[in-house]
């Protein structure tokens, strides 16, 4: 049996294929994820994130490739990841007619956890609910009922966490918010693979960004790794560097236009 270990990735994806009838979702993903950071998968609409964190989370099957968490493998150790993990969706899954503390309780319960209360207490302590606690979740913003979500996916200390778009619908005070319970998660030790097409989310939050597109990982690195990628600032009054929605859109344009230029090139031979 495979034991985690302490060292190397605690997320390994490689080749990662997957299609639905005649499309091609993703077309050999690879990607590693490194203990206790934030990673962003970032990608438009249809690009294969979510299906990506669903095999992942062994709620699908790939076609073909490999991938693992916390030193299990997906595929023939379904169990031990789904015990190393926790997914929050795009949608809050939370119970409206219980209060925030009931909520949590109610989980730390079903987990067969000791103490409870004081569980749920500590969770809205550091998600910032506590003055909330009593107050049914019906009455509260989006952006507190998105961190009692995620609160609640917490619950056991799973290893790993993925989040799926996580401030899908929310406005803009409350995707801050979020934003900060997100990198408090990374803070405590937590491994966070963050789905988003919310370019300036992947910049404010992760260690690591990926752009996927087209079933394919097509940039892969640091944001100061990727703004290399932009011709060095010319200085004039102010020096400019490039935003990272420059930068997806200038790595997605050049790949679809070299593509084209390909699929012509071959179509003239």
């Amino acid at each position: 049996m495979t034991v985690p270990s302490n060292t190397g990735p605690v997320i390994r994806v490689q080749g990662l294929q997957k299609t639905y009838g005649d499309l091609e979702v993703l077309r050999g993903v690879d990607f590693d994820v490194a203990r206790g950071t934030i990673f962003a998968l970032l990608g438009s609409n249809g690009a294969g994130k979510t299906t990506t964190v669903r095999i992942l989370a062994t709620l699908l099957k790939a076609d073909a490739g490999t991938a693992g968490v916390h030193g299990y493998d997906v595929a023939t150790q379904p169990a031990k990841v789904r015990e190393s993990i926790s997914l929050t969706g795009q949608f809050a899954a939370v119970d409206e007619i219980l209060s925030g503390r009931e909520n949590l309780a109610l989980v730390a319960r079903l987990r067969h956890l000791k103490d409870p209360g004081a569980i749920a207490d500590d969770l809205l302590r550091r998600f910032s609910l506590t003055d909330a606690a009593p107050r049914k979740v019906s009455t509260y913003s989006g952006g507190m009922r998105r961190r009692l979500d995620i609160a609640m996916s917490l619950i056991g200390n799973p290893p790993v966490i993925f989040l799926d778009e996580p401030t899908s619908g929310l406005d803009p005070e409350a995707r801050i918010e979020v934003w900060q319970a997100v990198k408090e998660l990374a803070e405590y030790g937590t491994t966070v693979l963050l789905t988003t097409q919310y370019l300036e989310e992947a910049e404010q939050l992760a260690d690591r960004i990926a752009i996927l597109h087209q079933g394919r990982i097509i940039v892969n690195g640091t944001l100061t790794e990727l703004k290399q990628l932009f011709p060095p600032a010319r200085t004039e009054y102010v020096e400019k560097q490039p935003t990272l929605e420059e930068i997806f859109l200038a790595v997605i344009g050049n790949r679809d236009k070299s593509e084209a230029t390909s699929t012509t090139t071959g179509g003239q031979g």
